[in-house]
């Protein structure tokens, strides 16, 4: 494993604990029903602490968002209510707050190659703007390519544009790391983002 690869790793562990730490927070938070101010400045300071220490975007884009709503030293019933829909989602395991996919985040090919459909292998991991799953393959089979699991003969692996920094913590990192591990021991695989995919649609 490469030395950059290796520090992605160890970062997104770091990332790991603090993503679960958050979500064991938010659940508490939100366990009465009801966010108050007190609890949004505790949430606040928490996120101050530990927005620098990844620069995880997750994190980075939830204390820009109650930074934005205690600028005023006031939480209002909409605010509150924003924020409780907010951590509800996040706790559940939506991870809405992350950014889109930046091309830097990832380990995607470089430079990005073209694709072609004509009997080669997809595989997809992550969410997509596109769509479900099933669509993103029903417009690959359609093109005369295969969709389905990541194998020694898939030619493509696509990962959906709404991925944060701490990709390696979830399911669909696990994926990446797979091919990345692939594409190291010379498989023939590119790693490529949804917005590179789409182009070639």
């Amino acid at each position: 494993m490469s030395n950059e690869l290796h520090n992605v790793f160890n970062r997104a562990r770091i990332d790991d604990r603090q993503i679960n730490e958050l979500i064991g927070i938010s659940r508490g938070l939100i366990a009465d029903g009801v966010i108050t101010k007190p609890e949004a400045e505790y949430l606040q300071k928490w996120l101050t602490a530990n927005a620098g220490v990844t620069g995880n975007p997750v994190i980075n884009n939830l204390l820009r968002r109650i930074n934005g709503m205690l600028s005023d030293n006031i939480l209002d019933a909409d605010e509150s209510k924003e924020l409780f829909e907010t951590l509800e989602k996040f706790s559940g395991g939506e991870f809405e707050l992350g950014e889109i996919l930046k091309s830097s985040t990832l380990p995607l090919d470089k430079p990005e190659p073209d694709i072609s459909f004509r009997k080669t292998n997809f595989c997809f991991t992550g969410t997509f703007a596109f769509g479900a799953r099933r669509d993103c393959e029903a417009s690959d089979e359609a093109k005369g390519a295969s969709a389905g699991s990541l194998t020694q003969k898939t030619n493509y692996l696509v990962v959906g544009v709404y991925a944060t920094e701490s990709w390696a913590h979830s399911s669909y990192g696990r994926k990446i790391e797979k091919a990345v591990e692939m594409r190291e021991g010379g498989t023939p695989i590119a790693i490529v983002g949804e917005v590179h995919w789409t182009k070639f649609l």
